[in-house]
């Protein structure tokens, strides 16, 4: 298989995993990177023995097969729809794009011009996503009944420097880190059909704690800072949403699913590895730790010393794809799909109607460990 070349646009804090990661995969070659920042693109390049280009330069690079789209969600549509216009794969990060309309739009033109388009989360590639599957196609709950995933916090202020996109339309904790947890879920469960949901808004401004220029100061809150959804899936099964920077501390699991025969519990969908619990008819949880696996053991994380972070797995996965003609699994559909359910909680939240959601695309076919082994060429 020939190696897929790659240029990374957009330099901040996510693109050095990205970068790192990338020496894992035999199939990927990095060749070049650019911001708007041309100083953060050079100090990447070193870092990484790269070449530093502007965004129209790497655009137009004959060496460039592949656009890895990690500028901020907002900036997300313009940069992809540029690469594809370019002749260029992309994958990019989460959300697709700011609004479902706006993926849509980018969906189509990868399709017309019969280019590859992936786009993050990956995560549901990584050893606990591939062991929860295993066990879900193995039938080790039975059918899906219920389940529920909650992710919540302090926001993203105390850490980034710079948080104020978070919290603009585009972001928000649905659109920021809902793709995580509704992503593991497609992966699981397949397609959704139906959403019912309410949010709100903690505070209209928030404070800047985290080191940096921008310490304490304050800025205001464009989109919803909590959202709590019913989310209908076409095989049946509801699974409660919740997603919040508005809470200090709770004890809910990242996600659980319960069906006929017994309950599956899972970690943080955000990283690729952690322990899988399964409790069968009642009995005892059952854990299975993943750290020791391909794709969970701690690696190089950013700012999560105990986790496992393999971003990059799912560009080694759509290289694959172009190499054999496969549908990639962290595929546009799939993001589009993700942005569909996302944003319809949002709309529900603000009409208080239930949304319906057109058909989603296939479950993603599952990644064998087989498969994982092969994307590191082994």
């Amino acid at each position: 298989m020939s190696r897929l070349r790659i240029g990374v646009i957009g330099c901040g804090n996510i693109s050095a995993t990205y970068l790192r990661n990338a020496a894992l995969f035999p199939q990927l070659e990095l060749r070049a990177c650019a911001d708007m920042v041309l100083d953060a693109a050079k100090a990447r390049a070193a870092e990484f023995g790269i070449r530093a280009m502007t965004v129209d330069a790497l655009l137009a690079a004959d060496d460039v097969d592949l656009v890895l789209n990690l500028t901020i969600p907002n900036a997300h549509f313009d940069v992809s729809m540029s690469a594809l216009r370019a002749g260029k794969h992309v994958f990019t990060e989460k959300p697709l794009a700011a609004t479902a309309a706006l993926a849509r739009q980018i969906v189509a033109e990868a399709r017309n011009r019969n280019l590859a388009l992936g786009s993050a989360p990956d995560t549901f590639l990584g050893a606990a996503g591939r062991l929860a599957r295993r066990l879900m196609d193995g039938g080790a709950i039975g059918k899906p009944v219920a389940g529920t995933a909650f992710m919540m916090g302090r926001g993203m202020e105390h850490w980034h420097p710079n948080p104020q996109f978070y919290y603009q339309p585009g972001g928000g904790p649905a659109l920021d880190m809902g793709p995580y947890y509704v992503t593991m879920l497609v992966n699981l469960l397949g397609p959704a059909k139906r959403v019912m949901a309410m949010t709100a808004t903690g505070s209209a401004e928030r404070r800047i704690t985290a080191p940096g220029p921008s310490h304490g100061t304050s800025f205001a809150v464009g989109t919803p800072t909590t959202a709590m959804a019913l989310v209908e899936f076409a095989n049946g099964a509801a699974v409660t949403l919740g997603f919040s920077w508005d809470v200090y501390r709770h004890s809910n699991q990242p996600i659980e699913l319960h069906g006929t025969a017994g309950s599956l519990r899972l970690p943080d969908p955000d990283t690729f590895g952690g322990t899988i619990g399964l409790s069968e008819a009642g009995k005892p949880w059952q854990d299975f730790e993943t750290s020791g696996l391909l794709d969970g053991e701690i690696n190089w994380p950013y700012a999560a010393p105990d986790r496992a972070n393999y971003r990059m797995l799912g560009v080694a996965d759509l290289a694959r794809a172009l190499a054999t003609g496969q549908q990639a699994r962290a595929s546009g559909d799939l993001a589009l799909h993700v942005l569909d359910i996302l944003e319809a909680i949002l709309v529900s939240g603000e009409s208080g109607a239930p949304q319906m959601l057109a058909g989603g695309p296939p479950q993603p076919v599952a990644l064998t460990e087989q498969d994982a082994l092969a994307l590191r060429g082994q």
